[in-house]
């Protein structure tokens, strides 16, 4: 399955009232892995910024004078987005300042039109699990990223592809993923990408390379306890799906 993490900024919080975007950041996933694919723009909004909106993402006009506009940057976005799941936090807003600037570029272009998103993407809005998962909580991405020890140290200012990069970890985190093995290079024994920062091990999966260890009776037990974990707090397991642990192990060999 093909993923998209995605955050943006903007020159406001209402793009009914002219607000803008003025930068996409987007890391992509194939099989919650990341790929070290990405996509990062800054754009030209054709408008003042507010001040409070600065505050938050620390960019100015003068930052963006001399960036694309929308226009110039929506096809190849948009054949980044195509037909993968985004995976967005508080997905409403993003989607509403994508989908008010496709609409506007539609007017000027006419046919053939770009959007809305929901028809080209699926949308997973983490928000929303977060708030089924840990409901009466806190739940932005700072109070996830203490909940899931991530860390977010770099996060100073709102930044649209390190918030992406922030969110996937937190993704990966929330529906029971790991993220990366950061090891020294003399340790590393896989071949090693580095994908926004996070340093991927990948394991080499030709035929013999990896050996089957079966469980012992404090893995087995400690296995048990987390997913009857998830159960109580997700309402489901996948694992149960797949079957035990000893038939998965056979399967394998």
């Amino acid at each position: 399955m093909r993923q998209i993490v995605l955050d943006t900024e903007t020159t406001g919080i209402d793009p009914k009232e002219g607000h803008r975007l003025i930068e996409i950041g987007a890391v992509e996933m194939v099989n919650r892995r990341l790929t070290g694919q990405t996509y990062h723009q800054y754009i030209n909004p054709q408008r003042e910024i507010e001040a409070e909106a600065t505050a938050v993402h620390g960019i100015t006009n003068d930052d963006l004078h001399d960036k694309p506009v929308f226009a110039d940057i929506a096809d190849a976005f948009w054949d980044f987005i195509g037909g993968a799941e985004l995976v967005i936090h508080n997905a409403a807003f993003d989607v509403g300042f994508i989908d008010h600037e496709l609409m506007m570029l539609n007017a000027q272009r006419g046919e053939p039109q770009l959007g809305p998103v929901a028809g080209h993407c699926t949308i997973l809005d983490t928000l929303r699990l977060a708030r089924d998962r840990h409901p009466g909580q806190r739940n932005n991405l700072d109070a996830l990223c203490k909940r899931y020890e991530i860390d977010n140290g770099r996060r100073v200012l709102h930044g649209a592809l390190l918030d992406a990069e922030i969110l996937a970890e937190v993704y990966l985190a929330m529906t029971g993923g790991q993220t990366a093995l950061t090891l020294d290079a003399e340790e590393r024994g896989g071949e090693d990408a580095m994908a926004g920062g996070l340093s991927i091990r990948r394991l080499s999966l030709s035929a013999g390379s990896l050996s089957v260890l079966s469980p012992g009776v404090e893995e087995m037990a400690a296995h048990e306890a987390k997913l009857a974990q998830i159960r109580q707090t997700a309402g489901s397991c996948h694992w149960d799906e797949l079957g035990s642990v000893s038939n998965l192990v056979e399967k394998t060999r």
